[in-house]
């Protein structure tokens, strides 16, 4: 068993390794008792199988028990390799949107942060994202990861980050009572909130969400001082439908680069849409392969659905900071061969699932 990391474990971020090797690496540390997590060296007792001799390759993965659901309650610490040490250098302790109940916790590492962000970074530079330019970011902070996250990518690309804190829990709480105005009320509340900073700040980027985009663009004056000032919208969270995708690109901001996202906490990461798409093409993510992959399989035999058909995602996250295998997620999305050299599919047209651990899912503005 391992004491110490595999080299492996730790190439640049623009270095693929190879998955197989990555892979057998990665459970020799996470099941070792001396630098595994207690979460899953205990939890390894109950199996049926031996994780280090009998995973031979990312297919086996769905050998493990979805345990996503323990992440609800296990101590934080306990998620932690223990081959950090005594002082590990986290940034922080992050929940689920908590659609479906109470929250599932996760720990973000430092190692792991500036990994994921480099690349991503890379990725906003194929689309055109300028750098060296401030960020104005409508997106949930705290017990939230995105937050966090886009606000040290917006540094560490030359810019300062400006904030308007979204609280999706409400939103959905409105919602989820029929009080469907004030949930509006509330999304207009965020527009006015964002007025000022693009006012009086010199913002290259706005970061939101499709529902606070909209009623944006129903304010002439915000729509001028966006094509005045910015060079580029991020949108995440809730989908996008294409139509209206194309009416943002050639009419309402025809000269501002227009790029989605998509993550999720359970991943422990976000990933751009592919480069080079067209307003014909649906919206497709390719994953950080090895470290986050997807499949997309039927609802009902947990087989993998063709490509271009449609199924529920299963996510795996492999990292040296976090294992956590066989997700399957509350969302719908449609299978897309992946890149050369990737791990699992590509998705494109993600949408929740109606109900979900026996609770009806409710988006909201995030």
């Amino acid at each position: 068993m391992a004491t110490v990391a595999d080299p492996v474990l730790d190439l640049p971020f623009d270095t693929r390794p190879d998955p197989e090797e990555f892979l057998r690496a990665a459970l020799r540390w996470h099941f070792s008792p001396e630098t595994g997590a207690p979460f899953w060296v205990e939890r390894a007792r109950s199996f049926d199988f031996d994780p280090v001799e009998d995973i031979r390759g990312y297919a086996d993965l769905r050998r493990f028990p979805n345990l996503a659901n323990a992440l609800r309650d296990v101590p934080a610490r306990d998620l932690v390799p223990r081959g950090y040490g005594p002082d590990p250098d986290i940034v922080g302790v992050y929940d689920s949107g908590g659609t479906t109940g109470a929250p599932k916790r996760v720990v973000l590492l430092r190692e792991w942060t500036d990994r994921m962000l480099a690349w991503s970074s890379a990725q906003l530079d194929r689309h055109g994202v300028p750098r060296g330019v401030d960020w104005l970011q409508v997106v949930p902070t705290g017990p939230h990861m995105v937050g966090e996250t886009f606000a040290r990518q917006t540094v560490a690309r030359g810019g300062w980050p400006f904030t308007i804190d979204i609280d999706p829990r409400w939103v959905k709480k409105l919602l989820a009572d029929g009080r469907s105005a004030e949930a509006g009320a509330y999304t207009e509340h965020l527009v006015d909130q964002l007025a000022h900073p693009l006012e009086s700040q010199d913002i290259g980027v706005l970061l939101l969400t499709p529902p606070v985009l909209e009623r944006l663009a129903r304010r002439d004056d915000l729509v001028a001082l966006v094509r005045k000032k910015v060079k580029a919208i991020m949108w995440v969270g809730t989908q996008m439908d294409a139509d209206t995708r194309h009416l943002y690109r050639t009419e309402v901001f025809p000269d501002t680069v227009l790029v989605s996202g998509f993550g999720n906490t359970m991943l422990l990461g976000h990933t751009c849409e592919r480069p080079g798409l067209t307003d014909d093409d649906p919206c497709v993510y390719d994953p950080f392969s090895p470290y986050m992959s997807l499949e997309v399989v039927d609802e009902d035999t947990g087989e993998p659905v063709g490509i271009g058909e449609r199924g529920r995602l299963v996510m795996h996250h492999v990292s040296k900071s976090l294992f956590l295998p066989n997700n399957l997620e509350r969302d719908y999305g449609t299978r897309i061969a992946g890149v050369d050299g990737q791990v699992g599919d590509s998705v494109a047209d993600i949408a929740p699932v109606k109900v979900f651990d026996d609770e009806v899912v409710i988006e909201g503005v995030y």
